[in-house]
């Protein structure tokens, strides 16, 4: 194997677990995003190919410039958004108190209304909400943007990869072992059919210019990875570590309502679910990256990775036994107990 193209392999790899470690902890937080139904997830990979198959005709009938930069520029806006996102956690460690969300919300900051911001847009009805932090996430996410537009260089679609990728991941929760299950089901199923059954996805993955995949250069040209080969399998992944916090959690009650202090016992968050379908999912896309390599065919990935991610996730389950736990567990028994902690606590505070 040429030296180039090892080094390829192990960056995309690099490139896609990244995402899925920073994204999974960030996922502990509670967000007032919507979980996925059942019937989103049956509704997915019908709608996903809807996309594709449209993006195909469009190329076949459209000018390939003209698709290519609309579609640029819609991915690029919201690339900005996504490193903004990004970039927001860091920036609050790094930037004045004043500047963030905390200082934001507390009552007592008497700089609330200088750096927090209230814009409407007349148009459409919009509100949006904004701090200083935001602003500055947003300048360089702006800056990267005009960047990828001018040179469409990889470094810079590769920024604005891993970004996606990690606040996808973060935002969008499954809710549900079995919705995870349904959703990687239909899109194990999706993959197949469109790269073997068809010329639809090889098409649209080659011909398709805009930061949905990352690059890393081999030879002449570059080896790539569909975003949706990060996010998806990334998601089920993040389930499986709020799953462990949510088992850990529980442990944690239990052994505080324990009034026996000689039964009492450290307890630890056992990350064992997270861990190995992490590994699965690392396992398959290895897999995935070695029957290409041997073919020199395009590869659906979810083939390979959805069964790994499964078989790891339930091996565990059955393992340490708690199968109908982890089938009866949603995210909102997880957020439902965090949400109303952090308001037990907010009460104790006022009070003192």
């Amino acid at each position: 194997m040429e030296l180039d193209l090892l080094i390829s392999y192990i960056a995309l790899l690099t490139h896609a677990v990244i995402p899925i470690l920073i994204g999974s902890f960030q996922s502990l937080k509670p967000t007032q995003v919507e979980s996925l139904a059942e019937k989103d997830a049956y509704m997915f990979p019908v709608i996903g190919s809807c996309v594709l198959f449209s993006l195909y005709i469009c190329f076949k009938f459209l000018s390939e410039d003209w698709v290519n930069f609309i579609m640029s520029a819609y991915f690029t806006v919201l690339g900005v958004g996504a490193i903004a996102t990004f970039l927001h956690p860091i920036l609050s460690k790094i930037c004045p108190y004043e500047w963030t969300d905390k200082a934001q919300e507390s009552t007592s900051s008497k700089k609330k209304k200088k750096y927090s911001y209230h814009l409407k847009v007349p148009i459409v009805g919009w509100e949006l909400d904004f701090t200083l932090i935001d602003v500055i996430g947003t300048i360089i996410g702006g800056c990267i943007g005009i960047v990828y537009l001018l040179t469409k260089h990889w470094i810079t679609n590769n920024i604005f990869g891993l970004c996606f990728s990690t606040v996808s991941i973060q935002l969008i929760q499954l809710g549900s072992y079995k919705v995870g299950a349904i959703l990687l089901i239909g899109l194990f199923f999706y993959d197949i059919f469109w790269v073997f059954g068809t010329d639809v996805m090889i098409t649209v993955a080659k011909k398709f210019d805009a930061p949905i995949k990352v690059l890393w250069p081999k030879g002449n040209g570059f080896s790539l990875l569909g975003l949706g080969d990060i996010v998806i399998p990334g998601i089920f992944v993040a389930l499986m570590l709020r799953f462990d916090y949510y088992l850990y959690k529980k442990k944690k009650e239990e052994n505080a309502l324990n009034e026996n202090t000689n039964v009492k016992k450290s307890i630890r968050f056992d990350k064992s679910y997270f861990w190995s379908t992490f590994i699965s999912y690392v396992i398959g896309l290895v897999l995935t990256v070695t029957v290409l390599h041997i073919f020199r065919h395009g590869q659906p990935a979810l083939l390979y990775i959805v069964p790994c991610v499964l078989i790891g996730s339930l091996g565990c389950a059955v393992v340490k036994g708690d199968a109908s736990k982890l089938f009866g567990y949603h995210d909102n028994q997880l957020f439902e107990n965090q949400v109303e902690n952090k308001t037990n606590e907010n009460e104790e505070v006022k009070t003192k």
